[in-house]
């Protein structure tokens, strides 16, 4: 058949084990929306989401306690006074993730964020994977921001050890454990909350995120008055605006790009929107620039208040306004440092639920992840046990040392996110997988395609005998037809060119987007890998840096995919300078991925191992795309009417 054939053939050579990894499903369609992978209606989430509210998502999610410290750090480390060009370059390369978030988004506005987006545009082996590091992010990072708020909040009751019995910290004898019971109930608190529905939820994170904003309006009006008493002395200093030199502040740029990482979390709020395909891209985007702009005016202050030597690396906020006799200001910065974590705290663990419903909905997880609560109208289950986990971690495990593991699931989401953008443009999925209910329909619609295919075959013959004078009568030998047949129409023979020239097209686009990745791939380990001998990594930064050079001009040069515009839901937002933004994108990403440390990246290497194992022995053949036909998109509508009327 027809249909059948185009999806089989491309298939056909390719192993079992690797069709499985590169299986893509389809953009959620109002269609598809009510179905399940285990055949029960699919559930929906309530839509309840605006602008504001996501907005507040955003930036409660983004402006984390980190800022309280970073700046001190960062300072005297790295960047000296110019702390707020590198919060500029930082908020520039997240605008770049930012952007094809923004677009993948609007056009696939569903549960899962980054793992939905790779599914559609790269495949179900890495979409998995991104998922898996994800859900390993949002624990972690949920527990770690949780551990946090305890010593911040001992600061109301008198001292570090000053909380009430109950909730302070102790240590369990024989055992090199301090359990936290006060970051255990804080998550579990949260977990609650979450439970009662986005809209609810999204009210509160709104409200705490705007008492953490008022803080630091307070810290940059009352320190910028101070700034102007006092001359500003942190940039009168000998060394100068870049005692570190550009090296030192691009360095404090790499470290100070995480505290821009949780936008993410609006979009994996997708499937409760309103309005997505104008909501998501505004509210991803004010909330990057309120955060940037926060970060920068917050930095200016700090840094003139107090020269970058003499800042205090634990508490740079609160010691600047004491040295300048502002005691009082220590509560009211501590206040804002307690309300930056709760937000935070509510946007690492709003995610994960949502990412657990989106694999189980695509049968890669058992399906009690993808139950939603049909009051509340949340994935109340997922959400419980996401709260539990958390709180486990949080009482008794000191997860600082595990930060770093973090930025793992983060940076290979904005990477993926930027290889789908490239993909979307140039190369997007020709075919749709297709239920096998639908065989029945496949089959009608192959058959009708064949016979008109026969039907246009006999017409052109004909039209070429009469042009030719010649007999074409019955009982003709066949040696007639097939000198007729060798003369196509000249319709049809350009038809068959465009074909063949797209599918090229296509082919060197494929192509020069893996030269991209492996060139990326090349120069960036070569760049950080200090142990080689130099020679070794000037060959490979060369050969990386070529690859990477080559694929950017071929793909500016070649043109994209005009099958984009009718991709997922159109008229959202579309990602500008492409392919030039995402392949910067992925260049800073994987540059930061590449030097996270050889600890982290074992520690998620046996995260990501267990994730193996459990896509082999459960998720591979639970896949709602096991027994799917794959069609080509353009008879998809074709055969979904069909189906209709055989229903009818």
């Amino acid at each position: 058949m027809v249909v059948e054939e185009v999806g089989l053939k491309r298939r056909g050579s390719l192993s079992w084990g690797v069709r499985n990894l590169m299986r893509r499903k389809q953009v959620d369609s109002e269609r598809g929306r009510g179905e399940s992978s285990h055949g029960s209606p699919r559930q929906q989430l309530a839509k309840e989401l605006s602008v504001i509210q996501l907005i507040a998502i955003g930036v409660g999610s983004t402006i984390g306690a980190g800022v309280y410290v970073l700046v001190g750090t960062v300072a005297r480390e790295h960047s000296g006074p110019a702390l707020t060009i590198s919060f500029l370059i930082a908020g520039i390369a997240a605008a770049l993730s930012a952007f094809c978030y923004a677009e993948l988004a609007s056009r696939c506005p569903s549960a899962g964020s980054a793992y939905h987006y790779s599914y559609i545009c790269v495949g179900e082996g890495v979409a998995w994977l991104i998922g898996w590091a994800l859900i390993l992010e949002y624990t972690i990072g949920g527990s770690a921001v949780a551990r946090g708020i305890s010593p911040n909040l001992a600061l109301f009751f008198g001292g570090p050890d000053s909380l009430p019995f109950f909730l302070a910290r102790a240590q369990i004898p024989w055992f090199d454990i301090v359990v936290d019971p006060c970051a255990a109930i804080l998550v579990l608190l949260v977990t609650a909350l979450l439970c009662v529905g986005i809209k609810e939820s999204s009210f509160v994170q709104g409200i705490v995120t705007i008492a953490n904003v008022c803080v630091m309006l307070f810290v940059i009006i009352a320190g910028g008055y101070l700034g102007f008493q006092t001359g500003w002395v942190g940039y009168s200093v000998p060394s100068g605006y870049f005692p570190f030199g550009v090296n030192g502040m691009l360095a404090g740029s790499a470290t100070v790009f995480f505290a821009y990482i949780g936008f993410d979390s609006v979009a994996s709020t997708a499937e409760e929107v309103k309005n997505p395909q104008r909501d998501l891209p505004l509210g991803i985007g004010f909330a990057l620039t309120i955060c940037c702009s926060l970060y920068m005016l917050v930095s200016i202050v700090i840094v003139g208040l107090v020269p970058y030597y003499a800042m205090d690396p634990d508490t740079p906020i609160s010691s600047a306004f004491s040295s300048h006799g502002m005691q009082w200001a220590v509560y009211i910065i501590t206040a804002g440092a307690v309300t930056a974590l709760c937000s935070t705290l509510m946007g690492s663990i709003l995610p994960q639920p949502r990412i657990l419903m989106a694999m189980a909905r695509d049968g890669l997880l058992p399906s009690f992840f993808s139950d939603v609560n049909k009051r509340t109208q949340v994935p109340v289950k997922s959400t419980i046990l996401t709260g539990i986990c958390a709180a486990m971690l949080a009482f008794f495990m000191d997860v600082s040392a595990l930060a770093g593991m973090v930025s793992v699931g983060t940076l290979l989401a904005f990477t993926i996110v930027a290889v789908s953008i490239l993909i979307l443009r140039y190369v997007p999925p020709d075919e749709v997988p297709l239920p096998s209910s639908l065989q029945e329909s496949i089959h009608a619609v192959s058959l009708r395609l064949s016979q008109e295919s026969d039907v246009e075959n006999a017409k052109a013959d004909v039209e070429t005998c009469k042009d030719k004078d010649e007999q074409c009568e019955d009982g003709i030998s066949s040696s007639s037809n097939s000198e007729a047949s060798v003369e196509d129409p000249l319709i049809e023979k350009q038809i068959v060119q465009d074909k063949l020239a797209e599918q090229k097209r296509r082919n060197v686009a494929a192509l020069n987007i893996a030269f991209v990745c492996i060139g990326v791939l090349l120069l960036t380990s070569a760049a950080s890998a200090a142990y080689l001998p130099s020679l070794l990594r000037y060959v490979a930064c060369i050969i990386g840096g070529l690859l990477l050079l080559c694929g950017l001009i071929m793909l500016s040069w070649i043109d994209q995919d005009e099958t984009r515009h009718s991709f997922g839901h159109t008229g959202g937002f579309i990602c500008p300078f492409v392919p030039l933004l995402p392949i910067c994108c992925i260049l800073i990403n994987v540059y930061l991925l590449i030097n996270l440390g050889t600890g982290t990246w074992l520690r998620v290497s046996l995260w990501l191992v267990i994730g193996v194992l459990v896509y082999l022995f459960y998720g591979r053949t639970h896949s709602s795309l096991r027994d799917v036909v794959y069609v080509p998109t353009a008879h998809a509508d074709e055969i979904y009417r069909s189906s209709s009327e055989i229903v009818a």
